[in-house]
C-alpha cells in the first residue's frame, strides 16, 4: 500500500512538474514541490553593502582563454552531453532536444535513454543532476565554444553490456539501469566520475584564466555528483541487487572499477567502495567514499584513456559503447584518423 502511494505521489508530482515546464519560456522546467515563499539566502544578503574584496585578485596571466585551451575543454563537451541525456531522460523522460534544444548544435539525439522508476530522493537527485548539466554544457559553450553533441548510446542493451563486461559473464535478466532506483544509481556509477578524472587531467595543460574558472567550477560540482552516488551506494554496501543472487553492491561498484582500470590500461586510477586497509586513507581506513590516491588526491585521466573506457573497446581508436560513431571534437576525431 505504500509502495502505491508512494508511485502514485511521483506520478502526480511529475505531471504537475510537466504541466509547469510547458507553461514557461523557453522549456524550463521548475519544482512545484519548491516552498513559494521561502527566504533564500541570496534575497537576506541582497540589502548588505558590497565588500571591496568581493572579487579575485587580477590574474598574473591576463589571458582570459589560450587557443590551446580550447580543445582539451570542448572534449569535456562529450561527457556532459552525456550526462545531462542521461540523468534527464531518467528524471522528466525528456532531454536536452525538448529543454535546451540549441545546446545540441544539432548533433543527433540519444539512442536509447528513457525515464528511469526512481523513488522520491532518487528522483530528487537526478532532476538536480540533470539539470546542472545544461548549465555546464552551456558554460563551457559560452566559453570556448561547443561541439555538436555526439550519437550516445543510453540503451539499457549498452549498460548490460558494461555489466557483462565488468563481471565476465552474462547477467540473467541483462543488466537494466531505468528498472528501479538502485539499479540506477549502480550505472550512475560508470559515468560521473570519468569525467571527474578528465579535469583533473586537463587542469595543468590549460592556462587561460577564465578556462581555469570554468574547470574549476566544473570539477567541483562533478566530483560532488559523484561523492553523492558514491555516498548512497555506500550506505547499501552490503545488500544484494536483485534478482541477482548475493552479488552485493560492493561488488557491482568494485567490478565496474576494475573495468575501467582495465580498459583504461595506465594502471589503478579507480577504486570501489572499500578498498585494503593499507590503500585506504592514511592506511588506516577500509572504506572508500571517494576514490583517491596515496596522498587522497583525485586521479587523473588523459582523453585517450576516457576514450579506451567509453567506447568499452579499450582503443581510443576503435569507437563503440557510449559513443557507436566517436566522440565528437577535435582531439578525438583526431584519434579516429590515424
Amino acid at each position: 500500500m505504500a509502495s502505491y502511494a508512494s508511485a502514485s505521489f511521483m506520478l502526480l508530482l511529475l505531471l504537475h512538474l510537466w504541466s509547469c515546464s510547458e507553461a514557461l519560456p523557453g522549456g524550463h522546467l521548475v519544482d512545484p514541490t519548491c516552498p513559494p515563499e521561502w527566504p533564500s539566502a541570496a534575497a537576506m544578503s541582497s540589502d548588505s553593502e558590497p565588500s571591496c574584496h568581493c572579487q579575485p585578485p587580477a590574474p598574473h596571466i591576463p589571458v582570459a582563454v589560450f587557443p590551446y585551451d580550447v580543445d582539451p575543454m570542448q572534449f569535456a563537451l562529450n561527457l556532459e552531453f552525456t550526462e545531462a541525456e542521461f540523468f534527464l531522460h531518467a528524471a522528466f523522460g525528456v532531454g536536452l532536444d525538448k529543454i535546451a534544444p540549441k545546446l545540441a548544435l544539432g548533433g543527433p539525439p540519444p539512442v536509447g535513454a528513457r525515464k528511469a522508476n526512481l523513488d522520491e530522493v532518487t528522483w530528487h537527485i537526478v532532476a538536480e543532476f540533470g539539470l546542472q548539466e545544461i548549465g555546464h554544457v552551456r558554460a563551457i559553450q559560452r566559453t570556448v565554444g561547443g561541439i555538436p553533441r555526439p550519437l550516445i548510446d543510453l540503451s539499457a542493451h549498452n549498460f548490460a553490456r558494461i555489466m557483462d563486461e565488468a563481471f565476465g559473464y552474462h547477467l540473467n535478466p541483462p543488466f537494466d539501469p531505468y528498472i528501479n532506483s538502485l539499479n540506477f544509481l549502480l550505472a550512475s556509477y560508470v559515468v560521473p566520475y570519468l569525467g571527474l578524472n578528465g579535469y583533473v587531467g586537463t587542469n595543468p595543460i590549460i592556462d587561460g584564466y577564465e578556462t581555469k574558472k570554468l574547470l574549476a567550477g566544473l570539477l567541483g560540482v562533478e566530483a560532488g555528483q559523484d561523492a553523492v552516488f558514491r555516498g548512497l551506494l555506500l550506505e547499501r554496501l552490503g545488500e544484494a541487487v536483485p534478482p541477482y543472487g548475493n552479488i552485493t553492491v560492493a561488488e557491482f561498484a568494485d567490478r565496474t572499477s576494475a573495468l575501467r582500470n582495465r580498459l583504461g590500461r595506465c594502471g589503478v586510477k579507480d577504486e570501489g567502495l572499500t578498498v585494503p586497509r593499507e590503500l585506504g586513507a592514511e592506511g588506516a581506513i577500509c572504506t572508500n567514499l571517494l576514490s583517491a590516491d596515496g596522498d587522497s588526491l583525485s586521479y587523473a585521466r588523459t582523453p585517450a584513456e576516457l576514450l579506451r573506457i567509453l567506447y568499452l573497446t579499450g582503443d581510443e581508436h576503435m569507437p563503440g559503447g557510449f559513443y557507436p560513431e566517436g566522440a565528437n571534437g577535435r582531439i578525438a576525431r583526431s584519434f579516429l584518423s590515424k
